[in-house]
Formats: C-alpha cells, sequence, structure tokens
C-alpha cells in the first residue's frame, strides 16, 4: 500500500524585489519558481495516469487559461540537473517562472545546459 510521503524543508520566506524568495543557508529559493514546477509535476501526473485526459481538462479545473497550463508543463521536460539546480535555490537571478513562460526551451537535454551555462556568474 503506498503511503503519503511528506518532506519538510526548513527555509525562511523574504521579498527579493517583487519575487517571493526562501532563504535556505546560502541558497535563495524562488516560491513561484518552485511552486510552478510543483504544479508542471503534478499536473504531468495526473495526465501520466489518466486522472485528467488532457491540458484543457486541467486548465478547465484549475481555473486557469490553457496556455498557463501549456507553459507550465514544459518544466517537466527539464534536464534532471537543471531541476536539482533550480529546486536546490542555485538558479540565476534572471531565471524566474517568468523567464521559462516565455522563453521556449529545446527538448534536448544538452542544448538546455547550453542555454543555462549563458546565466553562469549571475547566481
Amino acid at each position: 500500500m503506498d503511503q503519503p510521503m511528506a518532506t519538510f524543508v526548513p527555509l525562511t520566506f523574504r521579498r527579493r524585489g517583487v519575487q517571493r524568495v526562501a532563504s535556505g543557508d546560502r541558497d535563495v529559493h524562488d516560491v513561484t519558481l518552485i511552486d510552478g514546477m510543483a504544479r508542471a509535476f503534478y499536473w504531468q501526473h495526473l495526465l501520466d495516469t489518466g486522472a485528467v485526459t488532457s491540458g484543457s481538462a486541467i486548465a478547465r479545473a484549475e481555473k486557469l487559461h490553457q496556455s498557463v497550463v501549456n507553459e507550465l508543463l514544459r518544466l517537466t521536460l527539464l534536464a534532471p540537473d537543471i531541476i536539482e539546480q533550480l529546486m536546490a535555490g542555485k538558479q540565476p537571478r534572471r531565471l524566474t517562472l517568468m523567464w521559462f513562460q516565455r522563453n521556449r526551451l529545446p527538448t534536448h537535454w544538452e542544448a538546455q545546459r547550453q542555454i543555462m551555462k549563458r546565466f553562469e556568474g549571475e547566481t
């Protein structure tokens, strides 16, 4: 029997400009980006398991525009090491949820890594 798993991450929330962020020991976590990624992976799970049939169905259920759902679902195509970097709060400052929504990333992981390298030195 599958038991739900809970994870506790000690973070202190604050604002950095208009961004919601959480500060860990050394890294700054973009809460909006983490929330968007969590939604994306949850929605992808719903699609994969057949709980919902389409992104349109998710959009209707969440009362969102279909483009928002599609933009967030693209986050599930990120390379695992990039996802790990984002979740660890080690992303460059300009790499926000809005950036991901406005910029399409290639599905090829190495091409994604090359794009991420352009942001190096901005953490």
